[in-house]
């Protein structure tokens, strides 16, 4: 069985919940899905972080492959 978290009742639901819209996941376990915004949260900050991804650096100074 998987696991959802919906953001419209901010709850874990099983496969039958809300619709997909208002869910994140799948997750594996309850425990997991109950922390679904802060997952969510953590992986934001480390794709705002990740310097192959930072719409932020001076592409100009990096070359024509800029960094990657």
């Amino acid at each position: 069985m998987a696991f959802w978290f919906c953001i419209k009742h901010h709850r874990v639901e099983g496969d039958e919940g809300c619709r997909a819209k208002d869910r994140l996941g799948p997750y594996d376990t309850e425990a997991e899905a109950s922390r679904a915004l802060e997952i969510a949260a953590e992986r934001t900050a480390e794709w705002e972080n990740d310097p192959k991804w930072n719409d932020d650096v001076d592409q100009a100074d990096e070359g024509p492959d800029r960094g990657v």
